[in-house]
């Protein structure tokens, strides 16, 4: 039987330390074998090189679950280059912390206006929707 936390980290992408091939990171993630290497030829992930073979350790595997992560919040590569390599640098520095909650003020405000502005989108297409309506019914 296997204990609560290896069942979870089991579950959870980048959670163990076992090394991985390409393909079972892609796996693990649900990406491609090309995203991957497209976000090595960015630098983004720098996994070990034995022989023509890569070996993905955790480390790798947390920078790219981070950086799918920063994908779908809709930061663009760069802002995610950045971020991440915040996790390289030395703990405790304030500069850091700030600099990441400002990165998140900024996207949360990106996202808010966004969905803002596709509520009103949708209102619209409603409105319209209505309008054809009443004249499909008027021409009987």
């Amino acid at each position: 039987m296997t204990s609560p936390s290896t069942t979870r980290a089991a579950r959870t992408p980048g959670a163990d330390d076992r090394t991985r091939t390409i393909a079972e990171v892609a796996d693990e993630f649900g990406v491609t074998h090309r995203t991957v290497r497209h976000y090595e030829e960015l630098g983004l992930i720098s996994p070990e090189r034995r022989g023509t073979t890569r070996v993905y350790h955790r480390r790798d595997r947390t920078r790219l679950g981070l950086i799918l992560r920063g994908k779908r919040l809709g930061f663009p590569l760069e802002e995610i280059r950045t971020i991440i390599d915040l996790y390289d640098a030395p703990r405790g520095r304030r500069s850091q912390l700030e600099y990441v909650l400002g990165q998140i003020d900024e996207r949360r405000e990106d996202l808010e206006q966004r969905r803002r502005d596709l509520e009103a989108a949708l209102s619209e297409l409603t409105e319209f929707e209505r309008r054809c309506r009443a004249d499909l019914e008027r021409l009987g």
